[in-house]
């Protein structure tokens, strides 16, 4: 397996700097990398270290806390794809899915979906603050706003990503959508746990470690 083609290749550190980025997108090109995954001040940076490659550039938005007003999340978002984002990697009105508001919920993330264009987006549930029930009602309604994946964690929460749910979050979407695994994932070991629940794709800062490690062990 070439578990590289699954793996985009995370920044998200707030004291990143531009000597990260360059370094980042240098290992992706040299492991190849599905993607670099950064916040949207980096995408330029990184969109044109990339160009031709075939690595994609993948920028959070409304990052870490999902809490900003609609508005501004889409518009990041919108700014995103125009400087050379492929994939938008946003997080879900958390607060509102724990206040019942599920109308609200769909509504600000259809409108993330909305501004990201051709562009697609990966809606971060943090997992780790809600409960099973939670869980499948925000893959249901990450289906219905139109988004690609769901993903499991911004890396930022109390916990990252686990097989659990994972099985749980590809389950939930039922084909519908497909599933990214984030946070936590330091290990060729766990990489692949994830990939067997029913991951897609796999979001590391730890990814040069992992693909060689799985080279080793074929």
């Amino acid at each position: 397996m070439n578990i590289a083609r699954f793996i985009d290749h995370t920044l998200l550190k707030p004291d990143a700097t531009r000597a990260g980025i360059v370094r980042l997108c240098e290992e992706a090109r040299e492991a190849g990398f599905f993607s670099v995954c950064v916040n949207s001040c980096w995408v330029s940076e990184a969109a044109a270290a990339l160009q031709g490659t075939g690595v994609l550039v993948a920028a959070v938005t409304g990052f870490p806390l999902g809490a900003m007003e609609t508005r501004a999340k889409a518009f990041e978002t919108s700014r995103a794809a125009e400087l050379g984002a492929a994939e938008i990697d946003t997080v879900l009105a958390v607060g509102l899915l724990k206040s019942g508001d599920l109308a609200g919920v769909l509504q600000d993330l259809r409108e993330v979906v909305h501004a990201a264009g051709s562009a697609k987006v990966k809606a971060i549930l943090e997992t780790c603050l809600l409960d099973d029930g939670e869980k499948r009602t925000a893959c249901r309604i990450a289906i219905e706003a139109g988004a690609t994946f769901v993903k499991t964690s911004t890396g930022f929460g109390p916990c990252g990503a686990t097989v659990e749910d994972v099985r749980l979050m590809a389950e939930a979407v039922a084909g519908k959508c497909l599933v990214k695994a984030s946070g936590g994932i330091r290990d060729a070991a766990s990489a692949l746990a994830m990939l067997e629940a029913g991951a897609s794709r796999l979001g590391t800062s730890n990814g040069m470690a992992i693909a060689r490690d799985c080279a080793r062990f074929g």
